[in-house]
């Protein structure tokens, strides 16, 4: 399980620098991937293009974008710019985000998701992947022949989780990212669902980032008290709080990986044996050396990754 880190404090910061110093310093610890939320007011791919040479080595990918944020089309230009800067490291992680979101927040129409999630992924591909389309889809359709000015085409990962959702992707993306899921969940319902959706598609194994916050402490019944109170909005979301009740968990609290470096390692292999072949770590710690010892762990299992591949 290749291990990364997922920034996603973002919408907290009132300058692009600790975005730019988090990619340079995850390059430089050695990770293997680099995640960013497409959330507030910054633009995830305009921030890879400027980061590409200060982490010339690290995989980059979004986290998700919320796919009624940019029509396929906008999207796809948007990636072929970003991957004609920073060549083949580009993961292209897109969701549909939440009916609340989409109706409440962006006083849109939430309609018929999984069509919209089908008819989204055919025009993308299409895009990204040969520069023309002729789809003419339920939610969106397009005809035309484009100029791709980028030789690298981006990783196409789908955010789900019920099992209609895991379905489109095994059979039109290159894999799910996941959050606030935990490895009985992964092993029983993510992995075997998507699986066999790209078996039957005739696709090749299909990626799972799995995506979860990591404290290392020695106070863990605090910590995962905190992250319940911060965490409590998630719980009410239908697709997480079905997740949650699949895992046998309260809270969202319940799935994030806290203790100590020896529990924390043994969280992680738990969810490498449960399926998923990435982890993106949201790093939490509410003093400076939770935050150190929660690096110095990822850091750790992320070098041993290495030596294994």
């Amino acid at each position: 399980m290749r291990i990364g880190i997922n920034f996603s404090n973002t919408t907290m910061l009132d300058s692009i620098e600790p975005v730019l110093d988090s990619a340079r310093q995850c390059d430089a610890d050695g990770f293997a991937h680099w995640w960013l939320p497409q959330a507030g007011y910054l633009d995830a791919l305009t921030v890879f293009a400027a980061a590409a040479p200060l982490a010339p080595r690290i995989e980059m990918g979004t986290a998700v974008i919320p796919t009624w944020l940019y029509p396929p089309h906008t999207l796809a230009a948007k990636a072929h710019t970003a991957a004609s800067l920073i060549g083949p490291r580009l993961t292209l992680g897109v969701g549909l985000s939440h009916r609340v979101v989409v109706e409440k927040r962006l006083r849109m129409a939430w309609e018929r998701p999984v069509r919209h999630a089908i008819d989204y992924l055919e025009v993308l591909n299409s895009m990204l992947n040969e520069g023309r389309v002729d789809y003419d889809g339920e939610i969106f359709a397009a005809n035309g022949q484009y100029a791709v000015f980028s030789e690298h085409q981006p990783t196409v990962l789908l955010g789900a989780l019920g099992p209609q959702m895991l379905a489109v992707a095994g059979r039109l993306a290159s894999g799910t990212v996941t959050w606030l899921t935990g490895p009985k969940t992964i092993r029983d319902h993510i992995r075997p669902t998507i699986r066999d959706a790209a078996e039957r598609s005739g696709q090749p194994e299909p990626r799972i980032v799995a995506s979860l916050i990591v404290t290392v402490t020695d106070d863990e019944d605090g910590v995962r008290t905190r992250h319940a109170t911060n965490l409590a909005g998630y719980g009410s979301l239908p697709s997480y709080r079905s997740m949650l009740e699949r895992e046998g968990a309260k809270t969202p609290a319940d799935v994030c990986l806290v203790g100590n470096e020896d529990s924390v390692l043994e969280q992680l292999e738990n969810l490498a044996s449960a399926g998923a072949t990435d982890f993106a770590a949201v790093e939490v710690g509410t003093n400076p050396e939770e935050k150190q010892r929660t690096r110095a762990l990822l850091k750790k299992a992320a070098a041993s990754e290495r030596r294994m591949q």
